[in-house]
């Protein structure tokens, strides 16, 4: 029988402990809770029990810790489990926040892809926008929407050009070749780059 090895107080809640199994970190969970079920180490209980005990003690309370860590800033789904988990939430606790927030509309990956995308695009192309959504578990359905919608991307670049370039010379060769690797580094697609370039210096030339 699986045997608690060590119930420690986490360094940064003192109201939560972290309760070993085997000699191996198996959950976070509230002081209280482990008074209320007399745990200890040397206790046999299966990681059944444990997992019970969590859930009905933390569900509720993992809500409204999730509630204003969103309240911050718009999360992805993955970003919200991915915060959970690093609080010691077991996997039953993290899905049964994350249901909860979607049904109550506040995590919502489309409506984030679309957001992140609408300001992103002000300084990065779309490109590169996609793989950060990817990065922040996007799935690609929602990415691919979120970048329809966008427009005006030569004039973004154009922007994040002039920005780069300020008392640089586009004429020179040299500055040229590293405009047109800031520009793909931004995310813009080479040929978006190199109309982009192509208006500026043609703006430059008074002839």
């Amino acid at each position: 029988m699986p045997e608690i090895t060590s119930i420690t107080p986490q360094k940064k809640d003192k109201t939560r402990v972290n309760i070993a199994i085997d000699g191996r970190f198996f959950c976070g969970m509230k002081l209280e809770t482990v008074v209320q079920n007399r745990l200890k180490a040397g206790m046999t209980v299966t990681p059944e029990e444990l997992s019970r005990m969590q859930f009905e003690s933390e569900k509720l309370s993992a809500l409204d810790r999730a509630l204003t860590h969103i309240s911050h800033s718009m999360k992805t789904e993955r970003e919200m489990c991915e915060f959970l988990r690093g609080k010691g939430y077991l996997e039953e606790v993290v899905s049964f926040v994350v249901e909860k927030m979607k049904g109550y509309g506040y995590l919502d990956d489309g409506e984030y892809a679309a957001r992140y995308a609408e300001s992103a695009a002000k300084r990065k192309g779309s490109r590169l926008i996609a793989l950060e959504l990817r990065r922040k578990g996007i799935g690609g359905e929602a990415v691919s929407a979120a970048l329809s919608n966008l427009e005006g991307e030569e004039e973004s670049a154009k922007a994040v050009l002039e920005k780069y370039l300020r008392n640089k010379d586009l004429s020179d060769p040299k500055t040229y070749r590293k405009a047109y690797a800031h520009l793909l580094s931004k995310g813009f697609e080479g040929d978006t780059a190199r109309t982009v370039l192509k208006g500026v210096l043609d703006e430059d030339d008074p002839s």
